[in-house]
């Protein structure tokens, strides 16, 4: 009995210790330090409007990151964020007039099925587009597909008159007035007193998404509305005029997006026979092949014949048609498209670009005492991997979670991780203690149920 009770007091002793020796862990009590939170506006583009695989919808909009930020705001007397919606039971619209995709069971062009990202609709829903839902403004999340830091400052930006390519039909459906009203002026009017910019990068991802083809990058020099610099002054300025203090993101590297490294550049893999038999037939143009992966046969305007084998560092974008490739000879017997491609001296002006805006971006950020998110640091610890609560995220097509169907906008637990990145950086700026998200509580590429 002695012994029993001996060893019963030797366990309680030492659970003791055990419980002293937890480490205490101070969580601050949330705080809004300096900030007026009253009314909280943002300024962007697609990734903070909630447009994700490949399309506008409304589950996406529920998890934008700048409405998970405002959730946060809330916990500390920040006020009600309205958003733009889309109909809930709509299938979306997308950029290209499509509807959102999904995961599903797809046959290829050989027959062999595997899950892949496929349109819920054989359209999309045009009742977005053709539906004014002004009435139920201001909106504080001025974010629209598209929007470049130049036509944030456009009049008439949602104007239909101006003909196609000269308006922008996400901001059509919002603006109070299409024929008038600019993102920015739609942003002032509500008089913030905290703000978010997140803008640019469709400066130059339009460029970079197209493969070159489609749009032009914006000069960094130039006046308003035509140069980036100038026009990111305007924005910060007007958005600064009564005295709000705000965060500004800056763009991520290209290179950090499936969009672009999800097709390897030598994903020409060759058995000897067929080596043998396409180094004959590009023989005229100095071209060899080799039993393995070879690089693509790229179109190229400078290259004899109209065409060349891609190098390594050079893009094959993820909009390439898959079919295309397996089955349709693209990248052997033809040339990869022009559109579907980055060469070197393409990625050399995109990333360019995105260094010039950062550095805008970041000396505006620091004149005038504002939260910088440094998104592109973020993205790029995405794309290494990272381990969060012990489930590992990173940039890889599907699998990884962060990155939606269309290799470009993020899940919804990218995004959540994305408005933490926000949430780090207003709290360092400001003294503030806004909770972060616990960003399990969120999802990556929803995979059908078996």
């Amino acid at each position: 009995m002695k012994n029993i009770s001996s060893k019963i007091a030797a366990v309680a002793f030492l659970s003791i210790l055990i419980f002293a020796c937890k480490p205490h862990v101070d969580v601050p009590a949330p705080s809004k330090g300096s900030l007026d939170l009253t009314r909280f506006v943002t300024i962007g583009n697609s990734m903070g409007a909630g447009y994700a695989d490949n399309a506008l919808y409304y589950k996406a909009q529920e998890v934008s990151f700048p409405m998970l930020i405002a959730q946060q705001l809330r916990k500390v007397g920040g006020s009600n964020f309205v958003q733009p919606y889309v109909s809930p039971g709509s299938v979306g619209i997308g950029v290209n007039q499509n509807a959102r995709y999904s995961l599903q069971p797809s046959a290829d062009c050989s027959g062999a099925i595997s899950l892949a990202p496929v349109a819920i609709a054989n359209e999309g829903d045009f009742n977005v587009f053709t539906t004014s839902i002004a009435s139920q403004g201001p909106f504080n999340n001025m974010s629209v597909p598209g929007a470049k830091a130049t036509t944030t400052l456009y009049p008439g930006y949602g104007n239909p008159a101006n003909g196609p390519g000269n308006f922008n039909p996400f901001f059509t459906r919002m603006a109070s007035d299409p024929t008038s009203a600019s993102i920015l002026s739609e942003a002032a009017s509500q008089n913030p007193s905290f703000f978010c910019l997140s803008i640019g990068n469709d400066d130059v991802y339009s460029y970079a998404l197209s493969g070159g083809a489609m749009d032009v990058i914006t000069p960094s020099a130039g006046s308003p509305g035509f140069g980036f610099d100038a026009s990111i002054d305007v924005i910060a300025g007007t958005l600064l005029s009564n005295g709000a203090k705000g965060v500004i993101a800056n763009i991520p590297d290209i290179s950090a997006l499936p969009y672009f490294n999800t097709i390897p550049y030598n994903g020409l893999v060759l058995d000897a026979a067929n080596a043998a038999a396409l180094s004959a037939a590009y023989a005229p143009l100095g071209i060899t092949f080799q039993a393995g992966p070879n690089g693509f046969i790229i179109e190229d305007g400078n290259a004899p014949g109209g065409m060349r084998q891609i190098q390594a560092g050079e893009m094959v974008l993820l909009s390439t048609p898959q079919d295309s490739l397996k089955c349709g000879g693209w990248g052997s017997m033809k040339p990869i498209p022009n559109q579907y491609v980055l060469t070197a001296a393409e990625i050399t002006l995109a990333n360019n670009a995105i260094v010039s805006y950062n550095a805008k971006l970041k000396a505006v950020a620091d004149a005038n005492g504002l939260a910088f998110a440094d998104v592109n640091s973020f993205m790029n610890t995405v794309k290494t991997g990272i381990i969060y609560n012990g489930v590992g995220i990173n940039a890889s097509f599907v699998a990884g979670g962060a990155f939606s169907l269309d290799g470009v906008h993020l899940t919804p637990l990218g995004n959540a991780l994305l408005a933490n990145t926000f949430l780090k950086a207003i709290n360092s700026k400001y003294g503030a203690s806004i909770p972060m998200i616990d960003a399990t509580q969120y999802k990556g590429v929803a995979f059908p149920n078996p």
